[in-house]
């Protein structure tokens, strides 16, 4: 039997249509999305947007297709300002920090996506819908809106990069709407995606340099 082939593919994972309204997403890695998939359902019963989910079971979790571009897509075509996408990302951070943590250790500890930027929006019909839960985790909000931030960053001291400069006027925008004190975190933040595996090492020596343009940017 042929394999099927992916009408998307990320870093670790490819998209395929089962039907109209479906798609399958899988792991190449392997693993268990049973986390992925309850944390979908927390933030989902507290009308967080995110997909339906169908089912989930080893690598594979079968999904809702959701129609309309990336929030990427749309800032690649001049369909929506970065002033604009960088609010729409900060709102969906307040959104989202609002909904109590799943299993808290402290009392300030919330619902983070910890992979929020936007490429993990896809602008629908019925608005605005976080994709990619993989990574997501009960803590502290700062340390979230501190990845966004680094993941614009990392996009605007790519200097061979074409969205560079936007990144870099959607980054300052970003961090002036989402507030907190997100520095205090950058560091984790900085550590934590140095250990990510998906990334090449190219990427990886851009991170000083991002956290960098992160801490300028939010001194204005």
């Amino acid at each position: 039997m042929t394999e099927p082939v992916p009408f998307a593919s990320g870093r670790d994972a490819d998209v395929f249509l089962l039907d109209a309204g479906t798609v399958l997403r899988r792991y190449r890695a392997g693993g268990d999305v049973a986390g992925e998939a309850a944390m979908m359902a927390h933030v989902a019963g507290y009308g967080y947007p995110v997909p339906r989910v169908v089912s989930a079971g080893g690598p594979d979790l079968v999904m809702e297709r959701l129609d309309g571009p990336t929030l990427l897509g749309a800032l690649a075509a001049l369909a929506v300002t970065p002033a604009a996408g960088a609010e729409l990302l900060a709102d969906l951070h307040r959104r989202l920090h609002e909904i109590p943590a799943r299993s808290s250790t402290g009392p300030a500890d919330r619902v983070l996506h910890l992979d929020l930027h936007p490429d993990n929006v896809m602008l629908t019909t019925r608005g605005p819908v976080v994709i990619d839960w993989r990574n997501a985790v009960d803590g502290p909000p700062d340390f979230d809106v501190a990845l966004s931030a680094l993941i614009l960053a990392e996009v605007a001291v790519d200097p061979a990069g074409p969205y560079a400069a936007p990144a870099r006027e959607m980054l300052v925008a970003f961090l002036g709407a989402a507030g907190g004190r997100p520095l205090d975190l950058l560091p984790r933040a900085v550590a934590m995606r140095a250990g990510n595996p998906t990334l090449s090492a190219a990427e990886k020596a851009s991170l000083d340099g991002a956290a960098a343009l992160v801490r300028a940017a939010a001194a204005g």
